[in-house]
Formats: C-alpha cells, sequence, structure tokens
C-alpha cells in the first residue's frame, strides 16, 4: 500500500510539472491582472529627476541593460544561449530603439514612436526564434520591465498599451 502510495505522489508531481512547463510560455491575461499592473506602474520609479533631458532620460534606461547578467549565466551555469554575439544582438536591439527615439525627439509623434517600439517587439520575437531559450521567465521580465523603462523615457505611458500590460505586449511571442 505504501508503494502505492509513493507511485501516485510520483505520477502526480511529474504530471503537474509536466502542465506547469507546457504552460510557462503562454500569455495568460486577466482583468485582474491588468488592473493590478497598472495600478503599480513605476511611471517615474527610475526617472527621479524631471531635470533629465528626452535624450538623458532615454540613454539612463542602458542602466537596465540585462545582458550582463545573462552573459555571466553564461559561464556560470553553462547556458549556452547567452553567448556574447546573443547578448550583443539583443542589445543592438535596444540601442538602435533608443537611438531612433532620440532621433525622432521629444515631441515626436505617438503613431512614430509605437512604429519603433513595434521594429524593435519585432526584431526580439526574431532573436528568440532564432536563439530558442534566449527569452525564458527571468529574461522576459528583464526585457518588459526595460521596454516599459524605455516607454517612460519617450514620453509614453506602458499602462497605456495592452490593456495596462505595457507596448511590448503589443506585438511580443516570448
Amino acid at each position: 500500500m505504501t508503494y502505492i502510495l509513493i507511485g501516485i505522489l510520483i505520477i502526480g508531481g511529474i504530471a503537474f510539472l509536466y502542465a506547469n512547463q507546457k504552460n510557462k510560455g503562454t500569455k495568460q491575461k486577466s482583468k485582474f491582472k491588468a488592473e493590478q499592473k497598472a495600478d503599480s506602474m513605476p511611471e517615474k520609479k527610475f526617472f527621479a529627476s524631471d531635470s533629465l533631458s528626452f535624450s538623458e532620460k532615454l540613454n539612463k534606461t542602458k542602466e537596465l541593460y540585462p545582458f550582463k547578467k545573462w552573459r555571466e549565466a553564461f559561464f556560470e551555469y553553462e547556458m549556452e544561449q547567452y553567448t556574447e554575439e546573443n547578448c550583443n544582438a539583443a542589445k543592438i536591439i535596444f540601442d538602435n530603439l533608443i537611438d531612433k527615439l532620440i532621433a525622432l525627439g521629444e515631441n515626436g509623434n505617438e503613431k512614430m514612436k509605437i512604429a519603433i517600439f513595434e521594429k524593435a517587439v519585432l526584431s526580439l520575437n526574431e532573436l528568440e526564434n532564432k536563439v530558442e531559450g534566449l527569452i525564458e521567465t527571468g529574461e522576459r521580465e528583464d526585457l518588459c520591465e526595460l521596454i516599459d523603462q524605455i516607454t517612460i523615457g519617450s514620453g509614453l505611458k506602458p499602462s497605456d498599451y495592452a490593456d495596462g500590460e505595457g507596448i511590448a505586449d503589443l506585438w511580443r511571442e516570448w
């Protein structure tokens, strides 16, 4: 009888892990979650000083780049997807995003700013498709937070997009 119970617990545990792994990449949205995130959006968290210029705000978001941390995971945990080449590819996407927003300017058209974000997120989708496992749960959180802060730096509010989820959620597949 004891062996049967242990077997049932093991099988149940395996089934639970399988079900959670299967749902890992699925976006689960609920009205409550969207409202909760919108209420807690860090609209001014990173930019404590309003004395920063538009370009200074956007360039300051580079301090939030997670790519060095990802690169350390390559060495510490032997996570092969975080090669220098792959991390640099992600960094270049964000450098281009910031450079294009700066070139557009603080008073640039909102639709044009959104188009710049769309290109960056679609480029991240392509990179993730090329390098499977590059953007997992922790990395997704890093990138969404970074994109939210860049959104704020560009003069937009993340809570205004994708039912409060942030602008990246309009196009992201990761």
